[in-house]
């Protein structure tokens, strides 16, 4: 029992964090009632400088950091807006429901990596005819604060390590809608299937 209350954050630890989530104005974005777990040493469970922070505290650690849009979910990129025909997609539709995507077809030559993780599209105006989709997160180019508290450690499991996620908590994502609804309609077109589970926070 005192080895687990001394046990310190490093590589191949499980860590379950309570956190607060802000802009730079100190509006509040997200404050679950739940911690995040995730594994440390660099298995993409959290962003690198708030492992950094962490690395070797304890639990009971607590502290705030602000993070650049470079250092969390990148600048807003315009290019990641696209038009696309309403009758592609399933009815009803609404602004704030997200589809999961791949890349368009003439940027394939250019970034021919397969292992890409296809991109969430979210709706952000619909039209009689026409329906806008940003492929940026929610939270692109915004300055991020994060209050943290470590609220337990343990080491992982080798199957956790061989799985690079702690058990259960692959579906973790900062700043994301919870879209525990069904949704499985589907539809053709570059842009596939309502995305069910959020990508995991990098």
């Amino acid at each position: 029992m005192l080895n687990e209350l001394r046990m310190k954050i490093e590589k191949n630890t499980v860590v379950s964090l309570r956190y607060k989530l802000t802009d730079a104005q100190n509006n509040i974005i997200e404050e679950p009632d739940s911690p995040m777990v995730y594994l440390h040493g660099g298995y993409e469970g959290t962003f690198p400088k708030i492992e950094t922070l962490l690395d070797g505290q304890d639990v009971g650690y607590e502290a705030s950091i602000q993070l650049e849009p470079s250092e969390a979910f990148g600048e807003y990129d315009p290019e990641l807006l696209k038009i696309e025909p309403r009758a592609r997609f399933p009815e009803p539709l609404e602004v704030g429901m997200q589809f999961e995507g791949v890349p368009d077809a003439e940027d394939e030559g250019e970034s021919a990596d397969v292992d890409d993780e296809p991109l969430i599209y979210t709706v952000t105006d619909v039209a009689d005819s026409q329906v806008v989709l940003d492929g940026n997160h929610p939270l692109a180019g915004m300055a991020l604060r994060f209050w943290v508290q470590v609220e337990d450690i343990r080491a992982a499991t080798d199957e956790e390590i061989e799985n690079r996620h702690p058990e259960g908590g692959e579906a973790f994502a900062f700043g994301m809608p919870d879209d525990s609804d069904d949704g499985d309609d589907e539809f053709t077109g570059d842009v596939s299937k309502p995305g069910n589970s959020s990508p995991t926070l990098h």
